[in-house]
């Protein structure tokens, strides 16, 4: 059911050797959630997934997943779980169809042929069951990828970093793919990534860590509406409108920037209020876009 949670990771940390990478990482993520993992590099994202994996153990806290914990029950919390680490590798000689039998031998998963070819088509590879890795794109690679979590039918997919190194198009075939995972395959996907506005499309909830604490965790929408909203405006008469903003708007801001573009900083519900007045005081208004992206969010949570 919906908000019970399968991951539950309570003040955890770990250390190699005098380097603490994980310090205080307290989050947890709901049955159905897509769940982003947010953090700049060396914020203990990598080192927290691999607790999460039970590949290294913390040095303190606590990690339940399905409510369990992994010294009282560890097969099958990882028969539930599937993952792609950094990039999935795969026998470049062989097809995809050879590969994902091949890898579902080796994890005991029971699906024939013809299951093997509809995970293929789910991932956007059909007719690239008989051909070989070697020419297959990075692109091609990560969705095959995806294929090969299916093959056991786990509940929960773990994908760190899946669109690392990947073309435009191919960031929107993953970014297109991972809701799918929720809505046609029923999994709760954790997805640590470094494309903020991918997060931004396709997560439901987030935590953001930040030199191996948690920073903050909620609700992607809410989190975002309790902000600031910062607008680019286009008018006919730059000079005019300037001065009624800061008249009207005294606590907004406003600058120029390089492209002829005033920018300010309002409150969500001023925007149209903002609009209204322009058009008052006869000022052609050409753009107004909120720009109050995850970007923003994410910058000013790490203060960096």
């Amino acid at each position: 059911m919906q908000n019970t949670p399968i991951i539950e990771v309570t003040s955890i940390s770990k250390s190699f050797g005098s380097f603490e990478a994980v310090k205080d990482v307290s989050f947890h993520v709901n049955r159905g959630d897509v769940f982003g993992f947010l953090g700049p590099n060396g914020a203990g994202k990598s080192t927290t997934i691999r607790c999460l994996l039970s590949l290294i153990k913390p040095n303190s806290g606590e990690i339940k997943l399905f409510g369990e914990t992994f010294s009282s029950n560890r097969s099958m919390i990882l028969s539930k779980i599937g993952s792609i680490i950094e990039k999935p590798d795969f026998y470049k000689y062989l097809s995809a169809e050879k590969n994902l039998e091949i890898f579902a031998r080796i994890s005991g998963a029971q699906v024939n042929r013809k299951q093997i070819h509809e995970m293929l088509d789910f991932v956007g590879l059909r007719g690239r069951e008989k051909h070989r890795i070697k020419g297959f794109s990075h692109g091609m690679k990560q969705r095959l990828g995806i294929a090969q979590t299916l093959l056991h039918q786990p509940d929960l997919i773990i994908l760190d970093e899946p669109t690392t190194g990947l073309d435009p198009q191919g960031i929107i075939e993953i970014r297109n793919l991972i809701p799918r995972l929720k809505t046609e395959q029923n999994k709760t996907i954790l997805l640590s990534s470094h494309q903020l506005s991918e997060i931004e499309l396709i997560a439901n909830r987030m935590v953001i860590i930040n030199k191996g604490k948690t920073l903050v965790e909620g609700d992607v929408s809410e989190l975002l509406n309790q902000q600031e909203v910062l607008i680019l405006l286009e008018v006919d008469n730059v000079e005019k409108a300037m001065s009624l903003i800061h008249s009207k708007f005294p606590l907004s801001s406003p600058e120029l920037n390089a492209s002829g573009q005033i920018e300010l900083t309002l409150q969500k519900n001023q925007t149209a209020l903002l609009n209204k007045e322009l058009i008052k005081a006869e000022i052609l208004v050409s753009a107004l876009e909120p720009k109050r992206k995850l970007e923003d969010f994410f910058i000013k949570i790490i203060g960096a």
